[in-house]
């Protein structure tokens, strides 16, 4: 029986979902609960209400670029540890760029401009671990994790000379560079969504995942980035730069990840604020190993984990919040290994019915 590439993509995460509800009862009875109670709870607080639905997508927002960010770098080869990092120098400059701006600027040109910081201050850290793994051979984990420490050092030193007295966060941006909240639309059922913190940031996230396809699956950039990930020394026969789409590539994902800051400093909070990330770029890893690194893939992750997310403060009433936790981790265990058996188990099928690669070189 035949078994379409479609169905061997979405059985790793459909496998974890299914473990994980079935630990979630496990979970659930051992604490002297009801699982249908809390799943009661869980659906009231996420996706029956107005409210639950503007905080799972205001949760996803920052999860989905921070999932392209690392999914840009595993199709080059590379793994992107520092988001973390990446994100809080985007977010600074978007901060700075967004207070210091003349308050006559227009609504457009004012969050195009702190938007392009918030990406270059990212790239710019993103690419600097390129750099030092494409000319000194580096190791990108080490370099980038390294700079998650350095980059929030230096940034804590520095906002000083910035943040209000006797505060870690800078002054409000302008106006004219805040994103709009959702509630606020002039659309039928807008106002139902007051008090969720949804807001523009969301359109920016998609539409960075609707970029990023495009740039990888349509264009001669994207195409050479994929080759190099498929195998450098080929990619580098057949006359591409590999050390200059390393560069490229890492810079992209810090650049993705610098752009983070639009949710919390210019739909949300209105300044940078120290710490505001709460681990968001290390969270990344998971939502795109869950989602295969596909920008489709990784809304969809993003969803769940912010639905985990908004959904265990929903139901910390009755059970404690920790054990959400567990089934997150429960979700990226069960899609790993799923993962692992369905690709090599496709590997097999494609062998077996003469569609895949022959590795005795006997032929197609």
């Amino acid at each position: 029986m035949r078994v379409s590439g479609a169905l061997w993509w979405l059985l790793p995460p459909l496998a974890g979902l299914l473990v994980a509800l079935v630990c979630a009862d496990l979970l659930i009875l051992a604490y002297g609960g009801s699982p249908l109670e809390v799943y009661r709870l869980f659906l009231a607080g996420t996706w029956t209400s107005p409210y639950g639905i503007g905080q799972v997508l205001f949760k996803a927002t920052p999860l989905i670029l921070t999932g392209l960010s690392v999914a840009v770098a595993l199709e080059a080869g590379l793994l992107n540890v520092g988001a973390e990092g990446q994100l809080a120098l985007g977010a600074f400059a978007m901060g700075l760029v967004g207070t210091y701006l003349p308050p006559a600027t227009p609504g457009p040109l004012a969050i195009a401009c702190c938007l392009g910081a918030g990406f270059l201050g990212g790239a710019a850290a993103g690419a600097l671990a390129g750099a030092l793994k494409a000319w000194r051979g580096a190791h990108e984990v080490i370099v980038t994790i390294m700079l998650n420490f350095i980059i929030l050092a230096k940034l804590s030193d520095v906002g000083k000379v910035f943040y209000l007295r006797e505060s870690v966060h800078t002054p409000p941006i302008v106006p004219a560079a805040a994103l709009g909240r959702a509630s606020d639309l002039p659309l039928a059922g807008a106002a139902a969504l007051r008090g969720s913190a949804l807001n523009g940031a969301l359109l920016v996230a998609l539409g960075s995942a609707l970029v990023l396809w495009w740039l990888l699956a349509r264009t001669a950039p994207g195409f050479r980035l994929r080759a190099v990930g498929q195998g450098a020394p080929a990619a580098e026969a057949a006359g591409i730069p590999v050390g200059r789409q390393m560069i490229l590539a890492l810079g992209l994902a810090g650049g993705l990840s610098g752009l983070v800051g639009a949710n919390a400093v210019l739909g949300y909070k209105h300044y940078y604020e120290e710490g505001f990330s709460g681990g968001i770029g290390f969270m990344g890893i998971a939502v795109a190993l869950v989602g295969r690194s596909h920008p489709a893939g990784i809304v969809l992750a993003a969803l769940l984990f912010g639905t985990l997310s908004q959904g265990g403060l929903a139901v910390n009433a009755v059970l404690p919040k920790e054990i959400v936790d567990v089934l997150e981790g429960v979700i990226i265990l069960a899609v790993a290994a799923a993962a692992a058996v369905a690709s090599g188990e496709l590997r097999r099928v494609l062998a077996t019915t003469g569609t895949g690669s022959n590795p005795q070189g006997n032929g197609p």
